[in-house]
């Protein structure tokens, strides 16, 4: 019977990665000293961590609502495909399309040294939020033979974005 629980218990000191040594159970287990030699392959600093990007925020809260409440940086991302045809710059030129500075207050088709179609020539309106807003929506059809090749922007949400980061960068002041 002494057999059979000396193997038993060699077999499971083997399972357990013990060779069957002359150690007993608890006695303490002494590490193997600290080499003093740094390390064959350096170990890498850790890469830096960039700071945050801080985000351009812009007062909107001189514009009329509901644009004071609108998202610029949404509003700039869209323009950019309007800037393929327009500035908005103080003093931009045309490109297709006309400046769009001081737009906000002035007669439709009247930027000099721009040749508009008949249809915006004679219009009749001045530009406000809401016309802009209108022939975003639908160039097209919000005033019929215009030469706009755009489509529109169907979003009310980004259309707001853009006209209120073209009120910004346009010069409009209230009482415009």
């Amino acid at each position: 019977m002494r057999w059979i629980i000396l193997m038993a218990a060699t077999g499971m000191l083997t399972a357990c990665g013990e060779s069957g040594s002359s150690e007993t159970v608890g006695e303490p287990v002494t590490p193997a000293p600290a080499s003093n030699t740094a390390p064959d392959t350096p170990i890498p600093a850790p890469a830096p961590v960039a700071p945050p990007v801080a985000v351009e925020t812009v007062d909107l809260s001189y514009l009329p609502m509901p644009y004071s409440e609108a998202d610029y940086d949404a509003g700039r991302r869209l323009f950019r495909r309007c800037s393929s045809c327009h500035t908005v710059a103080e003093g931009g030129g045309n490109r297709v399309g006309p400046n769009l500075y001081g737009v906000f207050g002035r007669e439709a088709g009247s930027v000099g040294n721009f040749n508009y179609s008949s249809a915006l020539e004679t219009a009749g309106f001045v530009w406000t939020a809401e016309q802009l807003d209108g022939w975003l929506a639908n160039p097209r059809e919000f005033l019929p033979g215009n030469r706009m090749s755009f489509v529109g922007l169907r979003e009310e949400t980004d259309r707001r974005n853009v006209i209120a980061y073209v009120l910004h960068e346009s010069g409009y002041s209230p009482g415009n």
